[in-house]
Parts: structure tokens; C-alpha cells; sequence
């Protein structure tokens, strides 16, 4: 089952996916649809394939089955250069910011506009200050990465990726070893700028409270499967099993606290 919705609306299709790393199955036939201009989030526990999801979706990895269309394209069907143009047009936040440590914040969100553009170098100026007035960074565009807060390096980070002024922002895992503050101050930018901007968002997260407070819409991925997906308020009032360990974040439930394993008494006395 998918998020319905006309097919013009649509800006990532997923069509019966399937993804395995040896002979352990990632995605075991999934589908889901991404709408153009909201924010959608992928759930799950840790190790359910999300972050392998967007890898999926951005052309890095190719599924074993299955077809992936970002903005009409069959993605793992683009020839190199499709594929790098594509791509110009995907912006990404990685989960450790990935900042370049050599070169000052100024010259980090510069790094795109001077790779993938012909600008002058007054323009790429305006735009970089541009991007980081937007994430309240302007003042700190002299600063080394190694001077910066973990929160305030995911904001550069941030006008990084909006710099080549993407269609839709990829975020892996953004509130991650974030205090409340800069959590707070991230939630309200992902927000912010996808409605100033006209982006589409999609956020890997396993931050309920957080992600919940800005997401259209929730897909919740284990072992597998899409085992729940709806506005916040519907997760919120699942009766699935799996939603709502997830949801609540109870240690036991349908995801076991305990990893398969022999029977412990068993286990215990067996001769060495």
C-alpha cells in the first residue's frame, strides 16, 4: 500500500523493491510514494535499511529488484551523466555533516556552487551568504569546522546542501547527538526552509517526538516490510503491534529485546 495521491504530486516512486546484502533481505518487496513538497519521513529501528534507502534513491546502490523513479526518471536505468544531473538536483544532509575539515564554513558552502556552476565569484558570494543567513550562520563563515558546535556544523552542513537550490533534501539521521537546542533549532529549519524554499524533504530518523512534530507523512520500515504508514496523528492511533513499540519506544515487542539464540539454560551448561 501507498500514500495515494495523484501521480503528478509524486516526486519518488518505489515500486516493489527489493534489496538484500548477502543473504540477509534489507527490503523485501516494498512500495512507497514521496510527495512533492512535503516532508516524509522513514521510520524504523536501527539496522532496518533506511539510510540504504536514500542510498537507493540517490543512484549509489542498485536494488535487486524493483523500480525507482525520482522526478518521472528510472533511476538505476540513467546513463552516468542523467544520473550526476539528477543528483545535482538531490540535496543531502549525512548524518555526521560530512563538512570538508581543510577549508573554512564560507568556502564549504561555496564547495558545490564552484564544482557544479559557472559563476562568477561576486555571485557565488551573494549565494553562499544567502544560504547561510538562512540557518543563521552568516556570522560564522570564517570559522573552521573544528570550531563549530555539533549542531551548528549540521546547520552549514545544511546551507550546503541547499546551495545548488536542490528539488528535495535527503536528511540522514538529523537530530542525531544533538542537544535540545540545537534539535530544536534543526526541527524549525527542516520546517521552515521546506516551505520558503518549495522543497520536498525526505528525513531518515528514529527521533519520534521530533521527526512526528514536522512530518506529513510516516512510512515505519522493519524487517523488511512497511509495517505501518500515516499522518503522525494515525500512527499515533495505530493498533499495530509494530507501530506502536516503535512509536512508544517499548524495549520488547514484536522487534525482540533479545537476539535469536539458543535456549540460555542450555546455553549455560553446555560442555565448552
Amino acid at each position: 500500500m501507498t500514500n495515494s495521491t495523484s501521480s503528478e504530486n509524486i516526486i519518488v516512486s518505489i515500486k516493489k523493491l527489493f534489496f538484500s546484502r548477502g543473504s540477509r533481505k534489507i527490503f523485501d518487496d516494498i512500495s512507497l510514494d514521496i510527495q512533492r513538497g512535503k516532508i516524509t519521513a522513514i521510520m524504523g529501528p536501527s539496522g532496518t535499511g533506511k539510510t540504504t534507502l536514500l542510498k537507493l534513491i540517490g543512484g549509489q546502490l542498485y536494488p535487486d529488484k524493483g523500480q525507482i523513479h525520482v522526478d518521472g526518471q528510472n533511476v538505476h536505468r540513467l546513463k552516468t551523466a542523467d544520473l550526476y544531473t539528477l543528483r545535482k538536483r538531490m540535496g543531502m544532509l549525512f548524518q555526521s555533516g560530512a563538512l570538508l575539515t581543510d577549508i573554512n564554513v564560507y568556502d564549504n558552502v561555496a564547495f558545490p556552487l564552484r564544482e557544479h556552476t559557472h559563476l562568477p565569484e561576486s555571485m557565488i558570494r551573494t549565494l553562499v551568504l544567502m544560504k547561510l543567513h538562512a540557518v543563521g550562520l552568516r556570522g560564522a563563515r570564517e570559522l573552521m569546522p573544528s570550531e563549530l558546535s555539533g549542531g551548528m556544523a549540521r546547520r552549514v552542513a545544511l546551507a550546503r546542501a541547499i546551495a545548488l537550490d536542490p528539488m528535495m533534501i535527503m536528511y540522514d539521521e538529523p537530530f542525531t547527538g544533538q542537544d535540545p537546542i540545537s534539535m530544536g533549532a534543526l526541527v524549525h529549519l527542516i520546517k521552515s526552509l521546506n516551505v520558503t524554499l518549495g522543497l520536498t524533504s525526505i528525513i531518515v530518523s528514529h527521533d519520534v517526538q521530533e521527526t512526528a512534530a514536522i512530518a506529513d507523512y510516516i512510512y515505519v520500515l522493519s524487517e523488511g516490510k512497511i509495517v505501518g504508514q500515516g499522518t503522525p496523528q494515525q500512527l499515533a492511533d495505530s493498533d499495530s503491534a509494530w507501530v506502536k513499540q516503535f512509536m512508544h519506544g517499548d524495549a520488547d515487542g514484536p522487534v525482540h529485546f533479545h537476539y535469536p539464540a539458543a535456549d540460555y539454560l542450555a546455553d549455560l551448561l553446555a560442555p565448552q
